[in-house]
């Protein structure tokens, strides 16, 4: 009898139909949105695997700082030809934290000339540390001071610097990570409008990944 039942379930398992593969989600309302101007791009630096974070690091010395992989500079590339491909407008210059790994980021997606350093995203790599909580509040409350400003409705800012720790300001963000933020206002803070991924981008630009 159990051998029967075994051999029932079974030929039921198999008359079950699979699941079917979900689609992309849809991502090109918000494309169309970000072609209008108004918000923040938030974006963390490429792969960095080369060399570690030295204690004391030298902001002027990229050998005591972990650096940008071959493949974190290709997909710094590849960000910044996505972005112009999709026809969405950047303001300029574009902001970075002062390591290495944020700064060629955002070079080599944007071009030298087109980028600005802001000691203060520095904070958000600090955030990673053992700081206590006095301190985690404030560099988050500086941090929603920063992009509740109001942009140009023409362009976008960008932002190249860190992934925050898991549940502090934007969360974790995956390598070349973007995410969408919308700014209220002085004193009203900011608004998640979404997230993507470089894969996400690449596939609407049509670049192979």
């Amino acid at each position: 009898m159990y051998r029967w039942f075994a051999l029932l379930h079974c030929l039921l398992l198999l008359t079950i139909p699979l699941p079917v593969s979900q689609p992309y989600e849809d991502l090109s309302p918000l494309i169309d949105d970000l072609r209008k101007g108004g918000f923040i791009l938030y974006v963390r630096h490429g792969e960095a695997s080369v060399g570690e974070d030295q204690p004391g690091l030298n902001l002027a010395d990229c050998s005591t700082q972990r650096n940008l992989s071959a493949k974190g500079k290709e997909q710094a590339k590849k960000y910044g030809e996505a972005i112009r491909k999709l026809n969405i407008p950047v303001a300029l210059p574009v902001e970075s934290s002062p390591l290495c790994r944020t700064v060629q980021t955002a070079e080599i997606a944007f071009g030298t000339p087109n980028v600005t350093v802001n000691p203060f995203w520095l904070k958000i790599y600090e955030l990673s540390e053992n700081t206590n909580t006095a301190d985690t509040q404030n560099i988050v409350q500086t941090f929603t001071r920063q992009v509740e400003r109001l942009t140009p409705n023409q362009a976008n800012k960008v932002i190249v610097a860190h992934s925050f720790p898991p549940g502090v300001g934007l969360g974790e963000i995956p390598s070349m990570g973007t995410v969408i933020v919308k700014p209220l206002g002085n004193d009203k803070g900011y608004k998640i409008i979404g997230r993507l991924t470089l894969e996400d981008l690449l596939r609407l630009a049509q670049i192979d990944s």
